[in-house]
């Protein structure tokens, strides 16, 4: 079984479902809202915990009832991942801090097309600043560290850093989107933004021409494209679109995660990256039929039957 490592938020998702997601300065009536544990970094957790692969998360909670609940959530028994003895295991929270103050949130609106707009508010996660005595040792066992961009930049690069200098292939998701100093990205294996982050990183509107304008500094990229799937490019090879199952989404929060998390997986597992990316596509078209983050990310039984189909 593969070992994973995520550094990275830990969010309470405040979601609310419109028919259509309101203008500036409009306001528009809501079908329902839900309380949903999430966080790029929880979210990337669990979905490579339920891929099948041994799941290790650093960052922090607050000490309210949202750091309790999210704790728990991450801890919670997944069908995808069972011990040597097959009782059923959950994410290793050992280096998840619990710290003064209220945990992150994540406030979402989602219309009838499953599209999403995200307000997120740090919390406890703004406290991830740098490693603590743990974080370095945790982060050399694993076989490969996930990076996202919703704690402080310090900490991120200290991650890729720590995870360079041991070996470790560092797997980095830039978003929110913003620019990235050229230190992380030269400690960064494989780049995997949205159409809309590799934009901000390099101006260009094209996903294949952004794919290579970030091979400039990065050796492997893989774009994802929402429902029409996703593209990998890597240095010294032509580029590779991979089609997405088709499916109707009912919620795209957390998509991303899913395909990020499972693409993990099926790395460390030892699939060629040229057709890994079909595995993890499976993955996240489970998931964006279901509402929610976390709630939504399939096991690996599901992922393997909607791969074969």
């Amino acid at each position: 079984m593969t070992h994973i490592v995520v550094l990275g938020s830990t969010n309470m998702d405040l979601v609310t479902y419109v028919e259509k997601a309101p203008q500036r300065g409009e306001t528009v009536a809501g079908r329902e809202s839900r309380t949903l544990p999430g966080g790029k970094g929880a979210s990337q957790a669990i979905a490579a915990a339920r891929a099948g692969a041994a799941v290790s998360v650093i960052g922090a909670v607050g000490n309210d009832a949202f750091g309790t609940r999210l704790r728990a959530t991450l801890e919670l028994p997944h069908s995808g991942l069972r011990s040597s003895g097959g009782t059923p295991m959950g994410v290793d929270t050992d280096l998840l801090r619990t710290v003064e103050g209220p945990s992150g949130t994540a406030h979402l609106v989602v219309d009838d097309k499953g599209n999403n707009s995200i307000v997120v508010i740090p919390g406890a996660n703004g406290t991830v600043d740098h490693l603590v005595p743990g974080d370095d040792s945790l982060i050399a066992s694993a076989d490969a560290l996930l990076l996202q961009l919703e704690i402080p930049l310090a900490a991120v690069l200290a991650g890729a850093r720590a995870a360079r200098a041991n070996g470790i292939r560092t797997i980095l998701t830039p978003a929110p989107a913003q620019p990235l100093p050229p230190e992380l990205l030269a400690a960064t294996d494989l780049l995997v933004p949205n159409e809309h982050e590799a934009t901000v990183l390099t101006g260009r509107t094209d996903p294949a021409d952004a794919a290579t304008a970030l091979l400039e500094q990065v050796p492997e990229v893989a774009v994802t494209l929402g429902s029409a799937g996703s593209l990998y490019a890597a240095r010294g090879a032509e580029p590779l679109t991979v089609p997405a199952p088709q499916v109707t989404a009912v919620d795209t929060t957390g998509g991303g995660d899913t395909f990020v998390g499972a693409l993990s997986v099926a790395l460390t597992e030892g699939r060629p990256m040229r057709s890994a990316p079909a595995w993890p596509g499976a993955a996240a078209a489970l998931s964006v039929q279901r509402p929610g983050a976390s709630a939504s990310m399939p096991c690996r039984p599901e992922i393997e039957a909607q791969f074969a189909s």
